[in-house]
């Protein structure tokens, strides 16, 4: 089955899983989708991710969640840009995701980043998510 938004899917996916209170959780691979997950990573929001190669020149990600207390560390995660309609910002006008308490994820034209890091280079670009 074809998916249109692979961003949105990989989002549902550990939404879901968050539900569940799965461990973890996999899903095809993609470069874009592995700068998203290296970011929530580095940000404390999951333990980690691993690349899984398959027959066939194919492969998955395996995603490690992470849970404080029982409780999920994501407590929402929300697709921003959508390919139907496309969601741009400067450094000016970059919002604060909760007050400061969250992240939003960045494509930028220096790569992948949070707004924290976005701000701190100065640069703006397309809003991928929001992750608090």
């Amino acid at each position: 089955m074809a998916v249109t938004d692979p961003i949105a899917d990989m989002l549902a996916r550990i939404r879901n899983a968050h539900m569940r209170n799965k461990a973890t959780v996999r899903m095809p691979a993609s470069r874009m989708r592995e700068r998203i997950l290296q970011v929530l990573a580095d940000e404390g929001y999951i333990r980690g991710f691993q690349r899984i190669e398959l027959e066939g020149g194919k492969a998955d990600i395996e995603v490690e969640l992470k849970y404080y207390d029982g409780q999920p560390v994501i407590r929402e995660i929300r697709r921003v840009s959508r390919p139907g309609r496309r969601v741009y910002t400067s450094v000016e006008d970059m919002p604060l995701v909760y007050n400061g308490l969250g992240i939003a994820i960045l494509s930028t034209s220096r790569g992948v980043m949070s707004d924290a890091k976005a701000r701190e280079l100065n640069v703006g670009g397309e809003i991928i998510c929001t992750v608090f």
